[in-house]
């Protein structure tokens, strides 16, 4: 009998937990991998290591549950938006009162509505409703049910009434005199590096983000603004970023787009690699990859990329590459000069695995196309496939050498060049994956006919 697992009786949470074990694997590549792996990587696989724990103790603990959830209990035990029985009763700032999960989901798709009267919040602070919580539990002692607790992954939502006051403190010091928001926004940089629980407090105050860019708005000419100051409150939206629920809100907030371009041409090396970073955790969302392409921020991120600084190059080259998914995105890429400033770096050995991967996705554009020949790719990309071990370059590079090559008949005497010397076309299509198979064959057949056609002429 086949195993059906812990997860497989429900399609969601079955593909949630598949989506999270592919990040974790994912990330842990990348931190086994990679020795200058970031704090960002470690974070991101911890989140994922706690959701799916969170979804394993669900799905342990509420089976009984579930089956007792046909009783008809008391409507206002139900929570308005699963008309369910609530688990973690707390109060919205309209006064109703939501099972915490549906109105934290609410809240993260960007709403600042109630649900139910239709009210906009003045604040997205969640209240626990513990006598509506001991009503609960009272009924379903009485029904001889237990009630699942809310399952929490950390210090998540484990926050202190005075860490909030304290929250609240830091915020209004931002917009005090210089030394107390110098000291405000180192704290917050390390608490929200931390605690998960201060990035989600930003996600719940309307204008807390809003608050946090004031020493860098409101008119200051970026001369006057302190670098230190600069560098805290950039990498503090970083931390934001990495937290999923404030991806939406933080990139959606009108100063977030412009601070962190102007931080890419202006702030320390720290803050520009940071700002990078923060752009690249943003455009995870599809939504935020079209915002944020259209705020013109791909050339400062590709003349970032052009210095070459060899502590933001990952970061940079990661945040253009999320970018280009968009197909929008690639025309601008393009536009801005990628292609010429990517193929220098790749001819110099620089980042070639994340670099190559970008120029592949550019390859659909006929332009790219054209400087990419121009600019001597083919040779470049020959050698690399004949000197590369990584299955993924020269996957990358026989796909866009087939692209070239289609566009402009002039490349195949290089072509037919390299492989009379080193047969390196006909190897690939004996060896390589299946894509690069097929690539390399689709390019020998076309060299065997310009060849058949030569001789007959």
């Amino acid at each position: 009998m086949a195993k059906t697992g812990v997860f497989s009786s429900d399609p969601t949470v079955r593909a949630r937990a598949v989506e999270l074990k592919r990040e974790l694997q994912r990330l842990v590549r990348t931190i086994v991998d990679d020795d200058d792996y970031s704090i960002d990587a470690v974070d991101r696989a911890k989140d994922a290591i706690c959701g799916l724990r969170e979804l394993m103790l669900n799905k342990r603990s509420t089976a009984t549950f579930k089956l007792h959830q046909a009783l008809s209990c008391p409507q206002d035990f139900k929570c308005p938006l699963s008309n369910e029985l609530m688990r973690d009763p707390v109060i919205l700032a309209s006064g109703q009162t939501y099972d915490r999960p549906y109105i934290q989901k609410w809240l993260n798709a960007g709403n600042r509505t109630c649900p139910r009267t239709q009210q906009v919040l003045s604040h997205t602070v969640l209240t626990p409703n513990h006598l509506i919580r001991e009503m609960i539990s009272q009924w379903c002692k009485s029904q001889g049910i237990e009630l699942p607790s809310p399952v929490r992954c950390g210090r998540e939502d484990g926050i202190t009434e005075a860490e909030r006051d304290r929250f609240f403190s830091l915020l209004n010091k931002l917009s005090a005199a210089l030394p107390e928001q110098k000291e405000a926004a180192k704290e917050l940089r390390l608490l929200t590096k931390k605690m998960p629980s201060f990035r989600a407090l930003f996600g719940e105050s309307i204008d807390a983000i809003t608050q946090l860019l004031a020493p860098l708005s409101g008119g200051k000419s970026q001369s006057s603004v302190q670098p230190d100051l600069q560098e805290d409150v950039i990498t503090t939206l970083l931390n934001l970023s990495i937290h999923d629920s404030n991806k939406k809100l933080v990139a959606e907030t009108p100063m977030v787009i412009p601070l962190l371009m102007e931080a890419l041409r202006s702030g320390t090396i720290q803050t520009r690699s940071n700002a990078a970073a923060a752009l690249f955790t943003l455009s995870a969302l599809d939504s935020n990859k079209a915002l944020i392409g259209k705020s013109g921020v791909i050339r400062p991120l590709i003349d970032l990329l052009d210095e070459g600084h060899p502590l933001a190059m990952k970061d940079v080259a990661s945040a253009i590459f999320n970018l280009c998914i968009f197909h929008e995105n690639k025309a601008r890429a393009v536009r801005d000069g990628a292609v010429r400033v990517i193929l220098k770096k790749i001819m110099d050995g620089v980042h070639v695995d994340e670099l190559l991967a970008i120029l592949a996705m550019l390859s659909i554009h006929q332009r790219a196309v054209e400087e990419m020949g121009e600019l001597g790719a083919v040779p470049c990309l020959l050698r690399i496939i004949r000197e590369s071990n990584c299955e993924r370059n020269t996957e990358n590079c026989i796909a866009i050498l087939h692209t070239i090559c289609l566009n402009d008949r002039t490349k195949w005497k290089v072509l037919k060049e390299e492989e009379i010397t080193y047969g390196t076309i006909s190897k690939l299509a004996q060896d390589g994956t299946s894509r690069a198979k097929r690539k390399a064959n689709g390019i020998l057949e076309r060299l065997r006919r310009d060849i058949n056609i030569t001789h007959t002429a």
